[in-house]
Order: structure tokens, then C-alpha cells, then sequence
């Protein structure tokens, strides 16, 4: 086989690794670029409905989740959502701010992948696409990798192919099996930012698939006031994807379905219209479908002039606090990213290198690191990507 020589080989085309490629690249390192893609950044190309949401102004360290939260803080530190919004500035990429900070192209992901392409050919990077990764070997100070009829050799590999989350688009736990043969210890992999799915009696509630409300979803002490969305197998909706990555199978999730009701409301409904029927008045205030199943399952079918004060507080008490027991979720297939990967215990924080093996680094969705719904884990592939192309950069 043709040995090719390089300072630097990448596995994996997404985000984190042409970020490090480019960063590498420009900064005088011969990257070479590894995926068994035929085209890179195919996770970006879906994100966003096709406009891909790149970033968040509010990405800061406590917006991730870890086994270490402060693992993430240098590299965000360093490469900030400013920092990436003006590499796509210097692109001419047209974006704009919907809620929560979230920034999206006003035109296509295709775009922002374009812009990456971009600058890893500027730092002469070479991608070998459509070639999936064969022995890697790691010896004398370098690393082996096969592909595609060929031996690519440096003295430092990048660990970028991701979680096994979206596995139709040829996402795999490739990072964990080769993580542990150097050495690194995993954190149990679990879907993260995915739908939850009900059983038993709270079947019924698929009846309503299709309605969404605003609403506050917490698991423990967290929560998030975003929309929740019924669906035909359970719950979904940004509240839903968001609580998704701190819940754990045999946790109750709690929603709040009217987070901006003032204690009293119902009592003083009563007041106001004694005559009308509690449904009546859970459809003013609740998407109608949702009021009928609400109403049914607390079971109360007379005027709010039949129903005492003190149940109607009950009432209150129950829709800002009801009780939802998931009974798992949707799996790797409909996850966004994967919570847990590669301990970060055993990686520099400020360079993605491990500690124990010269030379090898792990960026991204492949780490431990995962932020919320809304451009926070890209941040997270840019930073980290960043950090370890620097440090490349520098050897």
C-alpha cells in the first residue's frame, strides 16, 4: 500500500473535524481529513430544517452536560459564538436570531459546510471521502491509519466521528471501541435531545398527537419553558428534547401546562362564572383537544359552582405539576446528539489531547460533553475543534 505522510489525520467530516482541519491547516500543519462519507457535514446539512442553527449567543459552560461540568469552560472561553459568527461574516453568510438566542442561515446549511470547505482548502487540508476507516495502528511516536487502498501515517490522529446518534446518516460508536484500545475511559452513551415515549394509561394521551402548547418541563430540578408537542408515540417538542437529556428511565417528568396562571385563577373563575363547566374553562385557556383530555382525566363534568374551592386549588396544583412517567424514548434513531462518550477525564481541556497518549486527541459529539437544543452543540464542534487544531498547529 502507498504510505502517505502527514502532521495530523482527522477521522471524521463533521463539524468539530473540518474546524480542526482548517484551524491545523492554516497554521502550517499536512492535515488529512478521513470519512466514510461521500460528503462532509451531512449532520449539518439537516440541522435547523435545512438552515442549520450554527451557534447560540447564550452558549456558555453551564448550558452543557458532563460528568465533569467544568471540562468545557476553556475551550467555549476561547472560541466564542462571536468568534464563529465572524468567520461567517467574513463568508458573506447571510443569518438571523429566532428566539433563545438561536442563530440560523437565512438561506441553506449548505452554506456553512461550503465555508468549511473553504477554509480547509485554504490550509491545504486533503479529504478522502467515500473511504472507510481501516486498521489504525499507533507505534514509534505515530499513527497508522488504512484507507482506501492506502496508509496515511502522522504523529497525531483526531478522534471526530461522533455519537451513534441520527444513524441513517451513517453515524456509529466507531469513537467509544477505538477510544478504549488507547486507553480512555467511556461514559455510558444515551440518547440526548429525543422524544419521550408514553405506555399505560398515558396512552391516551397519544390521542391528541399533533397538539402543542407552551408549557415548563422539569425532570429533578431542572426545567425549560419552551413548547411541548403530543405525538402518536408519546412527547416531543423543544421542552421535551431539552428535559430529554437530564432524564433517566424511571424518572416522572412533571409539566406545568399553564406556567403563566396566577395561584387562585380557577377560584377566581368561579367567582366571575359559576355556571360554566370546568372543560369550558380549561379550553380558554389550553389548546381545546388538550383541555377534553384533561378535563376527562380529572374527571369532573359539573359547573365550577359544583366544585369546591379547595378542588379547585387541587386542580391548579395538578395542571402546574402533572405527572408524566415516560417509559423510555425514541432511541439513537431520533436523537439529536448522544449524552456521555469519552471521559473527559482523561483529555486536556485546553487542547482535546489525551493525557496518556502523545499525540491523539478526541473533539465533539465523540466527547462527553452535550449541550442544549438551540446551536449549543455546534458551538461545542467549533470549539473544540478550534482548541485541538491550535494545539496541532503548534506541535
Amino acid at each position: 500500500m502507498t504510505m502517505m505522510h502527514y502532521d495530523a489525520i482527522i477521522l471524521g467530516g463533521g463539524g468539530a473535524g473540518l474546524m480542526c482541519a482548517a484551524v491545523a491547516g492554516q497554521g502550517g500543519a499536512r492535515v488529512l481529513v478521513i470519512d466514510h462519507a461521500d460528503e462532509v457535514g451531512k449532520k449539518i446539512l439537516i440541522s435547523g430544517g435545512g438552515r442549520c442553527n450554527f451557534t447560540n449567543v447564550g452558549a456558555v459552560p453551564e448550558r452543557y452536560l458532563s460528568a465533569n461540568p467544568h471540562f468545557a469552560k476553556s475551550a467555549l472561553r476561547r472560541y466564542t459564538p462571536a468568534d464563529f459568527i465572524g468567520l461567517i461574516e467574513k463568508h458573506g453568510i447571510a443569518y438571523h436570531e429566532k428566539t433563545l438566542g438561536q442563530l440560523f442561515c437565512d438561506g441553506s446549511a449548505r452554506a456553512i459546510v461550503a465555508m468549511l470547505r473553504d477554509e480547509c482548502e485554504a490550509g491545504g487540508v486533503t479529504l478522502a471521502l467515500g473511504q472507510p476507516i481501516g486498521a489504525v495502528e499507533h507505534g514509534d511516536g505515530r499513527f497508522r491509519v488504512s484507507h482506501g487502498g492506502r496508509v496515511a501515517e502522522a504523529p497525531a490522529l483526531v478522534i471526530a466521528t461522533g455519537g451513534p446518534s441520527i444513524p441513517k446518516l451513517g453515524a456509529t460508536d466507531y469513537a467509544y471501541g477505538l477510544a478504549r484500545r488507547f486507553g480512555l475511559a467511556i461514559v455510558e452513551p444515551r440518547p440526548a435531545l429525543v422524544p419521550l415515549t408514553l405506555g399505560g394509561d398515558e396512552t391516551l394521551f397519544r390521542e391528541i398527537s399533533g397538539v402543542a402548547a407552551d408549557v415548563v418541563a422539569r425532570c429533578g430540578k431542572t426545567a425549560f419553558r419552551e413548547a411541548a408537542l403530543f405525538t402518536h408515540r408519546g412527547l416531543s417538542g423543544p421542552a421535551i428534547l431539552q428535559i430529554s437529556s437530564y432524564w433517566r428511565h424511571g424518572q416522572p417528568v412533571a409539566i406545568n401546562f399553564l406556567p403563566d396562571a396566577q395561584p387562585g385563577w380557577l377560584v377566581a373563575a368561579k367567582r366571575a362564572r359559576p355556571r360554566t363547566f370546568l372543560r369550558n374553562q380549561l379550553a380558554a385557556v389550553l389548546p381545546d383537544r388538550l383541555a377534553e383530555m384533561l378535563w376527562q382525566r380529572i374527571g369532573l363534568y359539573g359547573d365550577l359552582h359544583s366544585i369546591s374551592d379547595a378542588r379547585l386549588g387541587d386542580i391548579e396544583r395538578l395542571l402546574a405539576d402533572w405527572q408524566f412517567l415516560p417509559n423510555g424514548s425514541e432511541g439513537f434513531a431520533k436523537a439529536e446528539v448522544t449524552v456521555g462518550g469519552i471521559a473527559t477525564d482523561g483529555l486536556s481541556s485546553q487542547t482535546m489531547a489525551a493525557r496518556k497518549v502523545p499525540g491523539l486527541y478526541a473533539i465533539g459529539e465523540a466527547v462527553d460533553v452535550t449541550g442544549w437544543l438551540g446551536g449549543y452543540n455546534f458551538q461545542w464542534a467549533w470549539a473544540s475543534g478550534w482548541a485541538a487544531g491550535m494545539a496541532i498547529a503548534a506541535r
